[in-house]
């Protein structure tokens, strides 16, 4: 009976992966380009793209730039490339690694404090997975080129972000793939090599690793080791992180560190609604790959008013979301919640007024924005889901002591996830909650 019950579990496996791959092959084949796997230069396996036919490439780059809301699909115009590599404070925004720049998608009014004007018509209650699914929804009906794809994301995925999308824009632009995470991702950038934007989902960040050397070795690399002839910058993976309340230590790991090492990448994370609608568009128009990681604890927990329209928000710049004048208080995508909670209860039982930061983007990240608030303040803490060390906050923190030494009145502190793996049953002692941020706070104060 046993033996009866793997024929059939492995029949059903097989005739799944039989269906996704076709479909996939017939998605291909309506692309115009082929698909071949070539070794590269450095001698490692990449999907490459060649296109039908005879084609030159020339020594430019084709640069991709959105002019109105109402064009449907985007103009080229060709830039000589830009220096290889820029000094250390240049890294992450070097001409040839990053050559976009500014609000591609130009929707509604957006700025520097994350502001969109719009009417009460236009706006619409939403929560995370709802603007996620705006956001795609807007960059699929106003790019051809934009196409949506990964592992069940064709009946709306595990969190329902992509619901409804296949309907709407057919099979041929938003679809299923084989469970194979390292493919997904090389498809992706072959596809934006030859000009699309390809919005890939990784189903849980956890199962990110996989794809690893496509992101790390590839994407990353493709426009510089080129010298700016090639690029595969229009990548988008989007992939949600951090804890869910039962996701045990395969479902609620918090990988953006990895990434940081990596120049030629952009690392995303919103906090809440508003800003993933207005992350998200911007990251699908950015002229380089961007990891988008969504806080799926937020997915229906978070809500917030939401522009139907358009709108962008810029990467690389940081929002002060809560002022104050006592300490520093940095963070990204769910943990700004509990940062803004233990700041609400420092400022009623201890008379602190805290000054939340969202730094939103992690690579590359405000260091103006927050050195110019420490240095105010004369104090910080950071804090993140992910382990203590060799996080993000212990990059900030660096920073901070190179930049604001002078101004500090103790130690850059830091409220972080324990180094280990992230545990099922124990997961409220793991996590950085509202509790430990105070304890620190009063600690930093009193130091």
């Amino acid at each position: 009976m046993l033996r009866y019950l793997r024929v059939l579990c492995l029949r059903d496996w097989l005739l799944d992966h039989t269906v996704a791959w076709r479909q996939y092959a017939r998605v291909r084949r309506s692309l115009p380009l082929t698909v071949t796997f070539t070794p590269l230069q450095i001698g490692l396996p990449c999907a490459s793209f060649a296109t039908r036919g005879d084609r030159v490439w020339s020594s430019t780059i084709r640069k991709r730039t959105f002019s109105t809301e109402n064009e449907s699909s985007p103009s080229t115009t060709d830039v000589a490339p830009g220096p290889a590599v820029g000094d250390r404070a240049q890294r992450s925004t070097t001409p040839s690694l990053y050559p976009g720049g500014g609000d591609k998608l130009s929707g509604s009014v957006s700025n520097s404090a994350g502001v969109v004007k719009a009417t009460e018509e236009t706006l619409r209650q939403m929560n995370l997975f709802t603007a996620i699914n705006s956001a795609l929804s807007c960059a699929l009906e106003s790019n051809p080129k934009v196409l949506v794809f990964g592992e069940d994301v064709a009946f709306g995925g595990v969190f329902r972000c992509t619901s409804q999308l296949q309907k709407r824009f057919g099979r041929q632009r938003v679809f299923n793939t084989p469970l194979t995470e390292q493919g997904i991702v090389g498809f992706a950038a072959g596809l934006a090599a030859m000009g699309y934007r390809p919005v890939a989902e990784i189903q849980f960040a956890d199962y990110i690793y996989p794809a690893f050397d496509q992101i790390v070795n590839e994407i990353a690399k493709y426009r510089y080791r080129s010298g700016g002839q090639f690029n595969c910058g229009g990548v988008v993976i989007r992939a949600p992180y951090g804890a869910v309340g039962h996701g045990g230590h395969y479902h609620s790991q918090s990988p953006e560190a990895y990434f940081l090492h990596t120049a030629g990448i952009k690392v995303v994370i919103p906090r809440d609604p508003f800003t993933a609608k207005g992350l998200l568009l911007q990251s699908i128009a950015e002229d380089d790959p961007v990891i988008f990681f969504e806080p799926k604890a937020l997915y229906r927990a978070a809500q917030a008013e939401v522009p139907l329209s358009k709108y962008v928000l810029p990467l690389g710049r940081a929002e002060i979301v809560r002022p104050g004048t006592d300490i520093t208080l940095v963070a990204y995508g769910a943990q700004v919640r509990v940062l803004l909670e233990a700041a609400q209860v420092v400022a009623r039982e201890d008379k602190i007024e805290a000054e939340v930061i969202d730094i939103q983007t992690i690579l590359p990240w405000d260091e103006a924005t927050v050195c110019e608030s420490v240095a105010r303040t004369g104090r910080c803490i950071v804090s993140h889901e992910a382990p203590l060390t060799g996080g993000v906050g212990a990059e900030v923190a660096a920073r901070i002591q190179e930049e604001c030494f002078l101004d500090l009145e103790s130690p850059v502190m830091r409220v972080c996830g324990y180094d280990m793996p992230f545990p099922l049953v124990h997961e409220k002692n793991y996590l950085p909650s509202a509790e430990k941020v105070v304890q620190c706070i009063r600690d930093c104060l009193n130091y």
